[in-house]
């Protein structure tokens, strides 16, 4: 890790080392303050892989990890300018395609026209799949279960400081499909989505070598909102497969559900007190278009509410090269959970 005034940069600062210090440090202070709060850490490095071993291991020391409440440090705000509590996250459905129609490399010269394409034919699978213009889903029954964000949630998104250009600029992107702001936010919260990550087959070096590749690989993913169930979406897809192209086989990667936290009541008003007390400022309840598949196994097997109070910024980068947390942050968020601790020890 280096240092540049008061940022501090390196692999995971804001996902997830800084925040997780701040709560670390938080707890300490309301420790030493002789609050009368019982504090436990629960640290869980799979995410990036889905979590396969998480709630396996929380059920076997479920006894041991009972609690009221669990608080977590992860998600990100709009922006630096209004603090925000997520209060959801998407679910995810991981998927690779493959279709193999030879053994070897071919001239196309010699085969073209006659063979099959697997480039071809998986590129055509994924526009059968989803509008890539548009990114609407084409899956008949994909949007059936799907949740929309309330009235209330729409006021807080509105006023969360969410624009499109420092949402462009945070992410380096050049073009998008809308610049409707609400529209944005709908999409990268409220909706699922399906997403291609990357083709793989054929010849990969400069230049142009005219062959038809004998197998192609496609990979791709979902993103699920609340009510959507993965199971459910996995039968479409494959059904949609054996139907617009039955030799393609699916493989599923990842498969976690959407999640939901209670916005009102009294630890989320607790949570609201603690971040005004920090930031001086009033936070807003967004959500979060990212997964993190152990809050619905934290949740299942403790039985207790979840909420969500995170430190990142969009310009912090996540997963970026330059990724960053900065003092601001660290040191409000100290504050946050410190404040927070206090405020439930209250409650009783």
């Amino acid at each position: 890790m280096t240092t540049r005034g008061d940022t501090y940069f390196g692999r995971g600062t804001t996902d997830d080392k800084g925040p997780a210090l701040a709560a670390l440090f938080g707890a300490r202070a309301a420790l030493e303050a002789n609050l009368p709060v019982n504090i436990r850490f629960l640290w869980e490095f799979e995410e990036e892989i889905g979590s396969p071993n998480f709630e396996k291991i929380i059920s076997k020391a479920a006894a041991d990890l009972r609690t009221n409440s669990v608080v977590v440090s992860d998600t990100v705000w709009v922006s630096r300018g209004r603090p925000a509590n997520s209060a959801g996250l998407r679910g995810l459905l991981g998927f690779i395609l493959t279709l193999e129609t030879a053994t070897t490399d071919t001239h196309s010269g010699e085969v073209g026209g006659a063979a099959r394409n697997p480039l071809g034919e998986l590129m055509k699978l994924a526009c059968d799949l989803y509008d890539p213009t548009t990114g609407r889903v084409k899956l008949k029954g994909f949007y059936d279960d799907v949740i929309p964000p309330t009235r209330g949630e729409l006021r807080d998104w509105a006023t969360s400081g969410f624009t499109v250009q420092a949402y462009k600029k945070a992410h380096k992107l050049k073009k998008m499909r809308t610049e409707d702001s609400i529209e944005v936010m709908k999409r990268i919260w409220g909706m699922p989505t399906l997403e291609i990550h990357g083709l793989v087959g054929g010849y990969q070096g400069p230049g142009l070598k005219s062959s038809v590749p004998p197998r192609a690989e496609l990979k791709a993913s979902c993103r699920l909102v609340p009510g959507q169930d993965p199971k459910k979406i996995a039968a479409l897809i494959k059904a949609a497969i054996r139907d617009k192209n039955p030799d393609v086989k699916v493989q599923f990667e990842s498969m976690a559900p959407a999640f939901l936290t209670e916005t009102e009541g009294a630890l989320p008003d607790a949570l609201r007190r603690a971040v005004k007390f920090a930031f001086q400022k009033d936070s807003v309840f967004v959500r979060d278009g990212g997964t993190i598949g152990a809050m619905t196994s934290i949740e299942k097997v403790l039985k207790c509410p979840v909420l969500f109070l995170g430190l990142s910024l969009p310009e912090h980068g996540y997963h970026a090269p330059n990724e960053n947390f900065d003092w601001q942050q660290a040191s409000g968020g100290m504050l946050a959970f410190a404040k927070y601790f206090e405020e439930i020890a209250n409650l009783g």
